[in-house]
């Protein structure tokens, strides 16, 4: 399918998975808003999608804390004013914290990390929801993650609750609106490199990061979602690293 004349609308996009997936979608023809909580972060992403080959004006941004749905709200009307509708709506905020493990959380960070992970993501994919309705066509892509999938000790429990509560909204959206011509993906990547490992009890290495997956790499994977005809749905896509370090044994590499 074409996406030339697609509105994308993609949080999460100061960086990482979400910014790459801007850049992916501009190049194949949407008008992207990116949206995030730093308004400087997201001035510098235009520039920087720019850089990596978006088309000039393709990428603007609207800054935007996903966990304050008044806000969520009053952004998603403002892109609709501006841009006429959202096509496709990219769930990439996404957060966790270094005080994750049982033995040392507390409920503040649990729901924090629920707050932006998945209710964030309820309350936007809401938010363009009654337009996609009316127009019958719409996407959805929820970067969920392979914690979301395969349950592993790295993540904790308040981001593997998190995105596994985001793979349910995915399937629940198109048990209700396949009927409607809307389609909801989970996007289950495994270890990704960008920003977010600053976030990780141990940093991991930049050896270790180099053959993980690689921001483009889930671009890629998100234009290729967006461009599926409209007739098909991809409930889920679960994409790895072949060194994949979530398989390995060992509470030291678990932790990293």
């Amino acid at each position: 399918m074409s996406l030339a004349g697609k509105v994308a609308w993609i949080t999460g996009g100061g960086s990482g998975i979400g910014l790459a997936g801007a850049v992916e979608l501009a190049r194949a023809g949407c008008r992207v808003v990116i949206s995030g909580r730093d308004p400087a972060k997201l001035a510098g992403a235009v520039a920087d999608a720019a850089r990596r080959g978006a088309p000039a004006g393709a990428v603007s941004a609207a800054a935007l804390d996903v966990a304050d749905k008044a806000a969520v709200a009053r952004v998603a009307a403002q892109i609709e004013q501006e841009c006429g509708r959202v096509d496709i709506l990219v769930n990439s905020a996404g957060v966790n914290f270094p005080k994750r493990f049982w033995t040392e959380t507390d409920a503040e960070t649990f729901e924090q990390v629920v707050a932006i992970n998945l209710n964030g993501a309820t309350y936007c994919t809401l938010a363009v929801l009654k337009g996609m309705q009316q127009r019958r066509e719409g996407t959805v892509i929820n970067v969920a993650s392979f914690a979301g999938w395969h349950f592993s000790y790295l993540t904790g429990p308040a981001y593997t609750a998190s995105k596994a509560g985001m793979m349910a909204l995915t399937h629940s959206f198109n048990i209700e609106e396949c009927v409607n011509g809307l389609r909801a993906t989970a996007l289950c990547p495994g270890e990704v490199a960008t920003p977010i490992l600053k976030k990780r009890p141990i940093e991991p290495s930049a050896e270790e990061k180099a053959r993980m997956l690689q921001e483009e790499d889930l671009g890629r994977t998100i234009r290729f979602i967006a461009e599926m005809p409209p007739h098909v749905c991809i409930n889920e896509l679960v994409i790895a690293p072949v060194w994949n370090r979530i398989y390995m044994g060992g509470a030291d590499i678990r932790r990293k």
